[in-house]
């Protein structure tokens, strides 16, 4: 017999990856909102969107920099005034003296190369992404890492869902 209550609750993967959304609902970025959750045995431990550090006043006062010189999408990361949701989410946990080491990351977008590098020294074991980002080396080098990156895909959300790690 099957139980009406839990037929309809998501996998593990879709669920995360819902909670990143809702988070990067928070980026106050011109350019792109994206969302990180950082989860260990089913359990959140940091979340984390891209824009201004604490303090710092936001992209929609100060404009974009990156915008106003016609920079491409993943490149001249350090013109950026903002942080990304993945260094959010890293520098929450080591804030809040938090162990991500063996976690999983679900983000909106594919890490860029400084996300990668940090997430690697970070200890995160598993990245699982929706969208992707112009950074091939980001994903080289999470590869060469062993890091295990996933795609999936907003239309598909719902019904790949995995157990998280």
């Amino acid at each position: 017999m099957q139980n009406h209550l839990t037929d309809n609750r998501p996998e593990w993967d879709p669920y995360f990856m819902e909670i990143a959304r809702v988070v990067r609902k928070r980026s106050t970025c011109l350019r792109r909102h994206v969302g990180a959750v950082i989860v260990k045995d089913r359990r959140i431990l940091a979340t984390g969107y891209n824009g201004a550090p604490t303090g710092i006043a936001h992209c929609a006062e100060t404009g974009c920099l990156r915008e106003q010189l016609g920079v491409p999408s993943g490149e001249r990361h350090e013109l950026c005034r903002g942080i990304h949701a993945e260094q959010n989410a890293i520098v929450q946990a080591a804030y809040l003296g938090v162990s991500i080491a063996g976690s999983t990351l679900y983000c909106t977008n594919q890490p860029c190369i400084l996300c990668a590098k940090m997430i690697i020294n970070a200890g995160v074991r598993r990245v699982v992404i929706e969208e992707g980002y112009p950074d091939e080396a980001a994903a080289r080098m999470l590869s060469e890492a062993g890091i295990l990156t996933e795609r999936m895909p907003a239309g598909q959300a719902e019904e790949t869902g995995k157990n998280a790690k």
